[in-house]
């Protein structure tokens, strides 16, 4: 049975200098590693159809599908602070768009699938690693609730990638609302391509933006949009201990999703400066610097936009710098409404927030993992006696003491039932997470020993993080002491 796709490519209509028309280039001997079967559905695509050999090889860019029409797409992008006027999809090709079930329009996109004239001396390529770290971590995003991209399949391509040394290759699909990103703005106003600016935004208005049509600016109004939803995202991130680790503005998606996990990992004792990337060699995307750095990255979005949002060019500033200050408050709004929840307290109180910071400020001092902590609150919160598991986490219990204390009295200004108090708790802090040294285990096991059972076992795991799952109590364990130093890498 052939897989068939029913396409509809708004993005390939566009005007040639949008992106290049280029098709995957072929592999030997593609084989299916992970089939995301409920994605397929919801897509509107067979699932059984995509695990056959020809559906296989569609996913793995061997064979171009009927109503396909393969782009690279260009953008530019600041990259740790510098600016890159030209970079593009070096080593993914964007197939098509398909409308799904909902309604929505979403891309599909094969990485690893090949040389593009965007390549910049790169191989196309991806190796097996990086793929299967995108398809766990992405996935566990989903499952978190938290909007991102998503992994339809994880395909081996039966040929070799040379890296350091000579890793298996592989090609995982990728599903996104779109691959527009504040690079691709920035790559048409380097250039004072006003025409092709104005072009892209109102693309990006009539597909994640309608309501701004109809606003009396609404240049203006998309860039509100993309400030509000990338102040929410963020502020998602940081309530699970997510560290994106290369927030390029090129790895910023107007959407509003986590796009592009390279060098990511959630943390296991609390740090805020914590860094996992190889290549942050000064922190700049430390866990505590996302939020600043997301403000950083929407001002050079409102620069690309200024054109558009007026002809005088002191009233375009003034607009996009009213714009961008309310960034701080969209920010820290969502992000205390979340302590909140993760902490059982139901109604606002002056104090929270000193209260939630007290918090994290002694798990830091006393090395407490980020998941466990509030996941054992949520026991905690249900009898009157709660606590022992939680002050087991710090390397000084006493600490937690004193702030369970006034923790209680807080919750006692509520008239909550502790069990309903519990299961709301349960509901934001998961108990599950893709914790790094059990994402590598998987890695070794598929790299060494062509072993994809530790990655089928994980996936579901990470599908239910909310779920306390008796069997795998263990996945919720944090990693051994000599685990627990890590580094991640660029899929590159």
């Amino acid at each position: 049975m052939m897989a068939r796709i029913q396409f509809d490519n708004s993005y390939a209509r566009l005007p040639g200098s949008f992106h290049v028309h280029v098709a995957p280039t072929s592999v030997s001997a593609p084989q299916l590693i992970k089939l995301n079967r409920e994605l397929a559905g919801e897509l509107g695509l067979d699932p059984d159809a995509l695990a056959t050999p020809e559906g296989v090889e569609i996913l793995a860019g061997k064979r171009t599908p009927e109503g396909a029409d393969p782009i690279a797409t260009v953008y530019a992008g600041h990259q740790f602070g510098n600016f890159v006027p030209q970079l593009g999809d070096g080593r993914a090709i964007l197939l098509g768009e398909v409308v799904d079930l909902a309604g929505a329009r979403r891309d599909i996109q094969l990485k690893g699938s090949g040389p593009t004239p965007f390549s910049r001396r790169g191989d196309g390529r991806a190796a097996l690693g990086p793929v299967l770290r995108e398809y766990l971590v992405s996935e566990a995003m989903a499952a978190l609730g938290i909007p991102t991209t998503r992994a339809l399949a994880a395909v081996s391509t039966g040929e070799w990638v040379r890296r350091e040394t000579a890793l298996p290759g592989a090609v995982l699909t990728r599903v996104a609302s779109s691959h527009i990103r504040i690079g691709t703005f920035q790559f048409f106003a380097a250039r004072r391509d006003f025409e092709s600016l104005r072009h892209l935004a109102d693309y990006a208005i009539a597909r994640h933006y309608p309501e701004a049509s109809a606003a009396t600016g609404p240049y203006l109004a998309l860039l509100e949009g993309v400030i509000d939803r990338q102040a929410n995202l963020v502020a998602r991130w940081m309530l699970v201990g997510f560290i994106h680790g290369v927030m390029n503005t090129d790895n910023m998606s107007i959407a509003g999703e986590t796009i592009d996990y390279g060098p990511c990992a959630f943390m296991d004792a609390y740090d805020p400066a914590t860094v996992f990337s190889s290549i942050d060699e000064r922190g700049r995307y430390a866990y505590a610097n996302q939020p600043g750095i997301a403000q950083w990255n929407l001002a050079r979005f409102a620069e690309c936009l200024l054109p558009l949002l007026a002809s005088d060019q002191e009233v375009a500033m003034e607009l996009a710098n009213e714009a961008l200050g309310a960034f701080a408050d969209k920010f820290n709004i969502s992000y205390l409404a979340g302590l909140r929840r993760k902490l059982g307290l139901m109604t606002p109180r002056d104090g929270d927030l000193a209260l939630a910071q007290d918090l994290l400020a002694r798990m830091a001092a006393s090395r407490a993992d980020f998941t466990l902590t509030f996941r054992r609150l949520c026991e905690a919160a249900s009898k009157p006696e709660g606590g022992a598991e939680v002050r087991s986490l710090f390397e000084d219990p006493a600490s937690y003491d004193e702030w369970g204390s006034r923790w209680r009295n807080r919750l006692a200004l509520e008239n909550e039932d502790h069990f309903a108090r519990s299961a709301a708790m349960r509901a934001v802090n998961p108990a599950f997470i893709p914790r790094n040294h059990r994402v590598e285990a998987v890695i070794e096991a598929a790299m060494e020993r062509q072993n994809f059972a530790p990655m089928e076992e994980l996936s579901s795991v990470l599908s239910r993080p909310y779920a306390d799952q008796p069997a795998f109590a263990a996945y919720a364990d944090p990693p051994p002491p000599e685990q627990g130093i890590y580094r991640t890498f660029c899929g590159t």
